[in-house]
């Protein structure tokens, strides 16, 4: 089943920072359209969750150096 997975972050302070984590998530097997909201410090993504899981986007964000502060899922 897709999901929508929404990840809170501390701060993007640069647009190379929308790139590093676009470029990591987009890696992750089972991960469909990716969205960085820069000024909200927001990622926006859509999941196959037989393949990947909101835990996981959020351990791929957090070895980049950004800290989640909050994980969203709804079913899509």
């Amino acid at each position: 089943m897709n999901k929508k997975v929404i990840l809170q972050l501390d701060a993007l302070t640069c647009p190379s920072c929308l790139t590093k984590i676009e470029g990591a998530l987009k890696a992750q097997p089972g991960v469909g359209t990716i969205k960085v909201l820069f000024n909200a410090g927001k990622v926006k993504a859509e999941i196959d969750d037989s393949q990947t899981s909101a835990d996981a986007l959020s351990d791929v964000v957090t070895k980049l150096g950004y800290e989640v502060q909050g994980v969203k899922v709804k079913d899509l």
